[in-house]
C-alpha cells in the first residue's frame, strides 16, 4: 500500500469569551477574539500560527466579572410568586436583578433563574400578543448564562426563538436585535465547532446590518472582518479575501492613513494571501502593516508582525531574512514581556523550525528544549490553548528528528489541555490525527486506528465532512483498517475519500492520487 498522506492540522479555535448583554445600547452577543489561525497550506513540518489581526473592538464587551469599580453586594433574596408574572413592571425588574446577580459574583444559576422568569413574564405582558425587544434582550441574556455555564446546546434553540422576535422592517431597533442575535447564535455555533452553521448565521447579520447602515459604514467593516476570520477558520480564503477587500476599502474611506484599522485589516490579508501561496502579496500587506504599528507605537505588535514577516521569507527560503525577523520579534518580546513568556517560546519554535530546515540539527533540538521549558513552568495568565498549540509545533520537529515517540508524548499532553475546553473540538481532531499518523509509524495499528475514528466522528460532529482534510483523515483511516485487515471498511473510507478530495482538490492534486492508488489496491485485494 502507498505510504501515509501528510495530515495537516486544521485552525484552532479558541474559545469565546460569553458576556451578558449590556442593555444601554443593545449591543447584545458573546464577545469574542478569534484565534490565530493556522496556514493550512504551509510546508513546515510544525503548523504556523501567524499572529492574526488585533481582535476587533466593535463587538467586544466586559465579561460580567472584570467589571470595574466597587463589587456590587449581591441582591436581596427575593421570593416571586409565579402568578404575577403578567405584571409588565415585574420583568424589567427581574431582567435587572439577573444582572445584578452576575455582577455580584453570587453565582449564574440564580442568575439564570431570573432571566428565564423575565423572559416568561415579557411574553405574557405581550400587548396585542406581539412580543416585545425586551423579550428578544432577556432571551439573549438566557443564552449568554447558559453559554458561560458550558451548555451551548441549549443556549441553541433560546437563540433561535430570540431572532424571530423582532422585526426588521419596524426600524432600526429591531434590525440592531436582529443582527444581534445572528452574531451571537454564530458565536454559539462556533463554541461547538460549527462552522458551517456560524458562518450562515454570521452572514445573515451581516445581511442585516448593511440593510440598516449602508454598505460602508465602519461598523459594516468590522463585522465583514469578523465574518473573512471565520471563512480563515473553514479555509475558504476566497471568500475571506473578498470580504477582506471590502473592508480594507471601508476603512481607507472613513479612518486616517496608517490607521489601526487598517493594520488588523492588512495582517489578515497576509494570513490570507499566505495560505494561498501569494507570499509576495502577503509580504507587503505584512511590511505596511508593520509600518502602521510603528506610526501608532505599538511596539509588541510590530514584534508579532516581525514573526509572520519571518513565516513569509521561511517560506521563501530566505533563511538569513527570515531569522533577522526572528532575532528582532525576540529581543522585543523579552524585554517586554520576560524570558519565559509564552510569546518567546513561540519564536524559539519557528527558530527550531528553520534551523531544521537548514540542516543545523544541534541548534534546532536546542531551540525546542528552550521552548519545552517555557511551557512546563508557564507564566500566570499563559492560556492552556497557548501551550498546547506548542506542544502540537514542537511535537512536529521531534517527528521529523525520527523520535516518533517524543512526538507522541507532547501531543498527548496539548489534547489533554484541551480536552475540557469550549470550542476545541476541530482543534482535538487534529491533534487525534496526528497522533494516529504517529501510531501508524510505529506500527501500534489498533490505536492509529481507534486515533482516527475518533478524530473522523469529532468532525463529523462539527461539520466539517466536506473539507480536504477531513478527506485526507478518512484516507489515514483507511490504511490503518487495511493494517487490520478490515478490507471492507477500507474500501469505504477510501470511496469518501476520493469523493471529498475530487471535489475539494481536484483529480490530479497529490492527495486525490494518493487515495486512487490506495483504493486500486483495496480493489484488488477484495477481488474486485
Amino acid at each position: 500500500m502507498p505510504g501515509i498522506v501528510s495530515v495537516k492540522t486544521p485552525p484552532e479555535a479558541q474559545p469565546l469569551r460569553i458576556s451578558v448583554p449590556d442593555e444601554s445600547n443593545g449591543r447584545v452577543g458573546a464577545s469574542s477574539e478569534r484565534s490565530e489561525p493556522v496556514n493550512p497550506k504551509s510546508n513546515s513540518p510544525a503548523p504556523r500560527r501567524p499572529p492574526s489581526p488585533s481582535p476587533s473592538t466593535s463587538r467586544a464587551k466586559p465579561s460580567p466579572d472584570r467589571s470595574s469599580g466597587k463589587k456590587k453586594s449581591p441582591p436581596e433574596k427575593i421570593v416571586i410568586d409565579e402568578s404575577s408574572l403578567d405584571n409588565p413592571d415585574l420583568g424589567p425588574f427581574l431582567l435587572k436583578l439577573a444582572r445584578d446577580t452576575i455582577a455580584s459574583g453570587e453565582g449564574p444559576n440564580k442568575a439564570l433563574d431570573y432571566a428565564l422568569r423575565a423572559a416568561k413574564s415579557f411574553e405574557k405582558c405581550a400587548i396585542d400578543g406581539e412580543p416585545s425587544l425586551d423579550l428578544a434582550m432577556s432571551l439573549h441574556v438566557v443564552a449568554a448564562i447558559y453559554c458561560s455555564l458550558g451548555r451551548f446546546e441549549e443556549a441553541i434553540p433560546v437563540l433561535e426563538r430570540a431572532i424571530k422576535v423582532p422585526e426588521v422592517s419596524k426600524g432600526a431597533d429591531h434590525a440592531l436585535a436582529a443582527f444581534s442575535g445572528y452574531m451571537q447564535l454564530g458565536d454559539t455555533h462556533s463554541m461547538l465547532g460549527q462552522l458551517d452553521r456560524s458562518i450562515e448565521c454570521y452572514k445573515d447579520g451581516l445581511k442585516i446590518q448593511m440593510e440598516a447602515l449602508g454598505d460602508t459604514d465602519p461598523r459594516v467593516a468590522e463585522t465583514c472582518r469578523y465574518l473573512a476570520e471565520a471563512h480563515v477558520q473553514a479555509m475558504q480564503f476566497d471568500e475571506a479575501e473578498n470580504l477582506c477587500k471590502k473592508t480594507l476599502e471601508i476603512h481607507r474611506v472613513h479612518s486616517p492613513p496608517a490607521s489601526l484599522e487598517e493594520a488588523a485589516d492588512r495582517r489578515l490579508m497576509a494570513l490570507i494571501c499566505e495560505a494561498k501561496g501569494d507570499y509576495e502579496s502577503a509580504l507587503e500587506h505584512l511590511v505596511l502593516a508593520s509600518m502602521a504599528m510603528i506610526a501608532n507605537g505599538q511596539e509588541n505588535e510590530v514584534a508579532a508582525i516581525d514573526v509572520s514577516i519571518g513565516n513569509i521569507y521561511l517560506s521563501l527560503s530566505r533563511f538569513d531574512e527570515a531569522v533577522f525577523s526572528y532575532q528582532k520579534a525576540l529581543t522585543v518580546f523579552k524585554s517586554s514581556k520576560g524570558d519565559n513568556h509564552p510569546s518567546v517560546a513561540s519564536v524559539f519554535v519557528r527558530l527550531a523550525d528553520l534551523y531544521y530546515k537548514t540542516g543545523k540539527l544541534r541548534e534546532s533540538r536546542s531551540y525546542c528544549e528552550n521552548a519545552l521549558r517555557i511551557y512546563a513552568k508557564p507564566v500566570p495568565g499563559t492560556t492552556a490553548e497557548e501551550i498546547a498549540c506548542g506542544l502540537t509545533e514542537i511535537s512536529a520537529i521531534y517527528e521529523l528528528f525520527n523520535e516518533p515517540e517524543e512526538a507522541l508524548k507532547l501531543l498527548l499532553k496539548a489534547m489533554k489541555l484541551l480536552e475540557d475546553k469550549p470550542g476545541q473540538q476541530s482543534t482535538i481532531a487534529g491533534i487525534e490525527a496526528r497522533m494516529g499518523v504517529m501510531f501508524y509509524m510505529v506500527g501500534r495499528y489498533e490505536e492509529a486506528h481507534s486515533s482516527f475514528e475518533n478524530a473522523v466522528a469529532k468532525l463529523r460532529a462539527g461539520g466539517e465532512r466536506k473539507s480536504a482534510f477531513f478527506g485526507v483523515v478518512l484516507n489515514q483511516m483507511g490504511l490503518s483498517s487495511v493494517q487490520l485487515f478490515k478490507i471492507d471498511e477500507a474500501a469505504e473510507l477510501f470511496e469518501e475519500a476520493r469523493q471529498i478530495l475530487e471535489q475539494e482538490c481536484g483529480p490530479c492534486h497529490q492527495d486525490t492520487l494518493g487515495v486512487y492508488s490506495n483504493l486500486a489496491a483495496t480493489y484488488d485485494a477484495l477481488g474486485r
